[in-house]
């Protein structure tokens, strides 16, 4: 049986979101999707960046998978399938996206079975092996100094810097870089304070988001 609580759910949207913005999604099935960002995030249940960012339909193109990861670019080989890659390539230069976020976020699960090497869920380990691209970061980072969970904190902050050093071996990326029409982002959530941080290109630190004091903003 198909979950009650998807279909509850739908009821709510149609006699809500969708009874409200009728005209949004037809002129979205007329033009198409023209989203000018992009995020990568987890696939944890708990940082749905459309909730996060309270975007609209059509406003945010949202790709996600374990621990928001951007393997690099790779010659594609015999039955390899990159879906990741593949929506960048989508993103980047069919949707021409302005921006593309990666969206780290606090207690991920994919960093934690990583970091406590947790034994494999099937024998076919997907998820070690997806994860294990992360092991030159940790190596980078060093072992754990006394207080573990800072140390997976940083860990999960080096995985969006990992993912957005990656960005950077596509040449669609590159190019549209380069040419300044895409600028590159990174971001973290705390799962528990609802607080986004935001990295710094210049120093690469997180640090968290504050509105802008417009009390201070000088006045013409």
């Amino acid at each position: 049986m198909f979950p009650a609580r998807l279909t509850d759910g739908y009821q709510c949207f149609l006699n809500g979101r969708l009874a409200r913005e009728r005209q949004r999604y037809e002129e979205l099935e007329k033009s198409g999707q023209h989203p000018e960002i992009m995020v990568i995030g987890c696939g944890d249940s708990r940082v749905a960046p459309e909730t996060i960012f309270d975007a609209n339909p059509g406003e945010i193109f949202v790709v996600r998978n374990i621990a928001n990861l951007v393997p690099p670019c790779e010659p594609d080989t015999e039955r390899s399938f990159h879906g990741t890659s593949a929506a960048i390539e989508f993103g980047v230069n069919a949707l021409k996206v302005k921006h593309i976020v990666v969206l780290g976020h606090a207690s991920c699960g994919g960093v934690s079975a990583f970091a406590n090497q947790a034994a494999p869920l099937s024998k076919r380990d997907f998820i070690g092996k997806w994860m294990s691209q992360i092991a030159p970061v940790a190596e980078r980072l060093g072992p754990p100094d006394g207080d573990r969970q800072s140390w997976i904190q940083r860990l999960e902050w080096a995985v969006v810097e990992y993912s957005l050093e990656n960005l950077m071996t596509f040449p669609a990326v590159i190019e549209a870089v380069e040419e300044g029409s895409l600028q590159l982002h990174g971001a973290y959530f705390g799962v528990g304070t609802g607080v986004l941080f935001i990295r710094d290109p210049s120093t690469g630190k997180f640090a968290p988001y504050c509105e802008p004091d417009l009390t201070e903003a000088t006045t013409i």
